[in-house]
């Protein structure tokens, strides 16, 4: 079964709050009822991956200025049927961010998080099922895409962090105890 590695790196995820045991709860029954749940097809909503994605020396992390949402979050994206979260994280923060040279810092989990996504054009509104995991970046000159209208490197400072998405802060919490 095709899920089967996603449940495993679930169920080996141990959350850091509340929030994100609902979340991986959540996904866990997603993933169990869905066997398309990669397929962004799934109108209701589909497994997605993201990355807190870090530079080389550990001391900035990049953020998007995601277009459709208009709100800066993490990298990341659809998996578009592959089952493999962790090897969509990569490519999405690659694309994202035009990074070539990027890696995992883990390969379990970093973060979990399901949110709504709002009606846009044509689609209607649907869950984001977000695996996240965290990846360093060498250091390499970052390039805006399509799905964005800037990108942002931010310091372990909570003064600078352009967000005040629950999420995003969890995330950024977590890294800076790295």
């Amino acid at each position: 079964m095709h899920r089967n590695n996603l449940l495993e790196l679930l169920n080996n995820y141990y959350p850091t709050n509340i929030d994100e045991q609902e979340s991986k709860e959540k996904i866990i029954a997603f993933v169990q009822q869905y066997t398309n749940c990669f397929e962004r097809t799934l109108d209701i909503g589909h497994i997605t991956a993201s990355s807190w994605l870090v530079s080389q020396d550990n001391t900035k992390a990049l953020l998007t200025h995601h277009k459709k949402l208009n709100m800066w979050i993490q990298l990341g994206g659809h998996c578009d049927g592959e089952s493999d979260t962790l090897a969509v994280a990569l490519k999405e923060a690659q694309e994202e961010s035009g990074i070539e040279q990027i890696k995992p810092m883990q390969l379990s989990i970093f973060d979990l998080g399901v949110h709504l996504i709002p009606e846009y054009k044509k689609e209607k509104a649907h869950y984001h099922y977000d695996i996240r995991f965290l990846l360093q970046a060498a250091d390499e000159k970052i390039i805006i895409s399509d799905e964005s209208h800037d990108l942002l490197w931010i310091e372990k400072n909570i003064q600078v962090l352009p967000s005040l998405q629950p999420s995003v802060m969890r995330m950024f919490n977590k890294w800076i105890l790295i």
